[in-house]
């Protein structure tokens, strides 16, 4: 059998800048055809793959852009070690709609009381929802926020 249908298809998943569905394509019709799956399925599954690689190198993208001294998230953050914390509006700030609404948000606190952490949680957190949601947000109004939120501006770490 001639290998012109698969140079073709290489050229073609290059061109169309898809990744994914070039280092998957191969090893996923295996396991579909195993697996007796029909091809709207085969093509789901294959662009589903896609989606979710482009959406994490978006966020690993704009956490390099926005300059993140590290990478923190709000699940391994001990609320319990800091009981002054509001943890439920963190929680809510983690949603991101403050961020849409174009609202600061300023962080009060001593040293130590993980504002660095929350604000790197909650920039973390804005950029997943933003590459998810439909109409993400512009990357250059996501990244001010993070600049913002890294001077301790954009996040809220007490009640006062």
């Amino acid at each position: 059998m001639s290998e012109t249908p698969q140079v073709l298809l290489t050229h073609y998943l290059k061109t169309l800048r898809l990744p994914t569905f070039l280092r998957e394509y191969d090893k996923l019709a295996r396991q579909c055809a195993g697996e007796e799956v029909d091809y709207p399925r085969y093509l789901l599954r294959l662009a589903e793959l896609e989606m979710i690689e482009r959406e994490r190198r978006t966020v690993e993208r704009r956490i390099k852009e926005a300059r993140f001294p590290a990478v923190k998230s709000l699940d391994s953050f001990e609320f319990a070690a800091i009981p002054a914390l509001n943890k439920s509006l963190v929680l809510e700030l983690a949603r991101s709609e403050y961020v849409g609404r174009r609202e600061n948000i300023i962080a009060v606190g001593n040293s130590g009381t993980g504002k660095t952490h929350v604000a790197l949680g909650l920039g973390l957190a804005a950029f997943r929802k933003a590459s998810r949601s439909a109409s993400p947000l512009p990357l250059r109004w996501s990244m001010s926020c993070t600049r913002l939120t890294m001077k301790s501006v954009y996040c809220a770490c007490n009640d006062s």
